[in-house]
């Protein structure tokens, strides 16, 4: 299991698959800020279906799951099997999709819900890594 990340962002790899590169930290710091500890933890099929199934009661998996902790300190967890196929779904490049994917997570750990106010935050920071 690959570690990555910084003091406030943890980046854990439980997966077999490698992780494209995408600015991770960067993007965490531009829409949470420094101080915020994020822990990004990327899973399998069937550990994103258990989660799935225990916070949302959906047995399936899902492509990206985040969970506030404090206002301060939260979690992202991503399966990158459903992440590829939701890019091929919306014609998009798999790590642009990946990176678009994390910046709708970590808005919802600022606080904003499913709103036309929330994608124009989306937008922003899509904008600012050329997403």
């Amino acid at each position: 299991m690959a570690v990555l990340g910084n003091k406030n962002c943890s980046i854990q790899n439980t997966t077999k698959d490698t992780l494209p590169r995408v600015s991770f930290v960067e993007m965490k710091e531009a829409v949470l800020g420094k101080k915020y500890e994020l822990s990004v933890v990327f899973v399998d099929i069937d550990h994103m279906t258990a989660l799935n199934l225990q916070y949302r009661k959906l047995n399936k998996p899902t492509d990206i799951l985040s969970f506030p902790i404090s206002v301060t300190e939260g979690e992202i967890f991503i399966n990158l099997e459903e992440t590829k196929k939701e890019a091929l779904k919306f014609d998009r490049e798999y790590e642009n999709f990946l990176a678009f994917l994390f910046i709708h997570g970590l808005t919802h750990l600022k606080g904003f819900d499913h709103s036309s106010t929330m994608e124009d935050e989306e937008e922003k920071i899509r904008k600012q890594f050329s997403i």
